[in-house]
Order: structure tokens, then sequence, then C-alpha cells
């Protein structure tokens, strides 16, 4: 089925987390990202009858008021990773963290963004203080050595996960296990903007917070309302400190935690029932040692 399943390694985690053997096509289509609109980039051509697999409730309740369906509340990937890692057992053990990680506003291969990063990281620094700063950048700036430059000056530390993938290529598939093992390195999370990141990053423990140039993507669609409809939506997420529990109620919401299935739920919704079953026990990838890909 649809290429963007695969994204950050999401049809892996799954199919680790139901117990199949490989990583079997999908049978419907995966949400991959954080969206305010009906679960999907726009344009994505939907085939009749195939279920849209959705984080969260309020994502169905978008798409279905747009006369979409069939939709399938099924909870984030990360949600699911979460789970396979204890982080319920992890955050109790009290682990040290440390510093911020920010997450910018990034583009993607097929949009780039505009905004300064320069004002940017000077604001990062006002705000966070002398603590250490971790900066994670999508694939594309991050092989944009003056982008990097620019965070590197003033003493962040500069990192990317990775790639997403795009048409079954070049995914790496550690993406979010790499993107959740620097999270509870750090105490912090911030964006400019609302994203992914930033629920996942209160979903692992970590205090969330938005401030900065939103920045704006090149050619943006008009009915994803720009970098003020988050705003709207989600007003209580616009400050530089969001309280812990009220992120993680949030994260909570955005993501399904609440709406999570069991291996075999996941293997009915996602076509699976038919798949060989893994006999290793149902082992979990460890998460790495190193989050840092360096490829410039």
């Amino acid at each position: 089925m649809h290429h963007a399943n695969h994204f950050y390694g999401h049809a892996h985690i799954m199919a680790e987390y139901a117990g199949v053997q490989g990583v079997p096509r999908i049978w419907g289509f995966l949400q991959h990202g954080w969206n305010i609109h009906d679960g999907f980039a726009v344009g994505t051509t939907f085939v009749a009858g195939y279920p849209k697999l959705v984080w969260s409730n309020t994502v169905a309740r978008r798409g279905w008021a747009l006369g979409l369906h069939p939709y399938v509340v099924v909870g984030a990937p990360w949600a699911y990773l979460l789970e396979q890692h204890d982080q319920r057992g992890w955050e109790a053990t009290d682990p040290e963290r440390e510093g911020t990680i920010v997450y910018p506003f990034h583009g993607w291969e097929g949009q780039q963004i505009v905004g300064s990063h320069e004002e940017y990281m000077r604001e990062i620094r006002e705000v966070e203080g002398d603590v250490p700063i971790t900066v994670s950048l999508y694939i594309n700036e991050y092989r944009d050595a003056r982008v990097r430059r620019i965070y590197e000056s003033l003493g962040a530390r500069v990192i990317t996960h990775g790639e997403r993938g795009y048409m079954w290529k070049n995914t790496d598939v550690n993406f979010l296990r790499k993107q959740l093992a620097e999270i509870r390195r750090h105490r912090r999370v911030v964006s400019n903007r609302a994203s992914s990141a930033l629920f996942y990053g209160a979903s692992a423990g970590a205090q969330i917070g938005i401030y900065g140039d939103p920045m704006e993507i090149m050619n943006d669609h008009a009915i994803l309302g720009g970098s003020q409809k988050p705003h709207r939506l989600l007003p209580e997420l616009y400050q530089p400190f969001v309280p812990l529990e009220l992120g993680r109620q949030l994260a909570a919401e955005e993501l399904g935690q609440d709406a999570l299935l069991n291996p075999a739920e996941v293997r009915e919704a996602f076509g699976w029932q038919r798949q060989p079953l893994r006999d290793d026990g149902g082992l979990v990838t460890p998460l790495p040692e190193s989050a840092v890909t360096v490829d410039s």
C-alpha cells in the first residue's frame, strides 16, 4: 500500500509490536505525522474501501466532516514504541535528564523553509539560559552546512535522526528509536511550532514549550491554515514553559494513547491476520546508544 506507511520506520515498529515476521504491507493508509487536517498529506489519493488508520479521534472527526471514510483510530506508532520500551517503568527510575533539545520547524524534499535560524538560535539561548542545547534538524536542513553552523556558533550540539524515507527508499527504520533515546536525555523539548516532536517529548516525560519565529514553508497549502491554525486549535501549547501535566495530557489526546490496540487487534486492523508470527518471543529492538546520524 501507500509508501508513507513506512515513513520514520512506522511499519517496522508496528510489525515488531504485532509480533509478525518481516514487515508486511499495511492494508490501509497510516497517518505518518501530527496533523491538523484529515490525517494525511494534502493530495493523497485514497483507494476506496481501504481504512484510514489515524492517531486520534480529533483527526477522525475532521476526516468524517470532510466526507471521508472509513476511519479507524489506532494511536500513533510512537505510542507503541513507548509501550515497547516501558516508558512508565523508565520514568519511575527517576533518570537524570539535562538541557534542552530543539526541533526547529522543518521542510521536506518538496518544500523548503523560509525564516531566520539566526534569530531563533539567539532566542533559544535567551529563554533556555546556560544549559546544554541540542538542535535536531531534519536531514534537509542538516545537510546545509550554513544552517548547521548557525546553531553550532552559539554552542549547540547539532544532530539529525536521519531520513524519513520516500517511495520505500532511504528510510531510517531507527528514526524514532533515535528520537526517543535523545528525548530521554533531555529535560525539555521545544520548537517554534506545534509538531509531532513536541507531543513525543511530552509523552516521554519532558517539559515542552513553543516560542520563536514560527517560520513558513514555501508553497504551503491554504487548506492547512499556515502557522496560525495550530495556534488557534491549541493556544495553551503556545508558551515557552508548558506545565508538565498539561503537556502530557495534550500529548495523550493527540497521540491517541487511550486508543492503543493489542497485538492481535493491530494484526486485524492492518490486514495482517494471516501473517506468520515471529518465534523470537517478541523481542524489542533496543534503543541505539548514539542518536546522531552524520551524513553531510
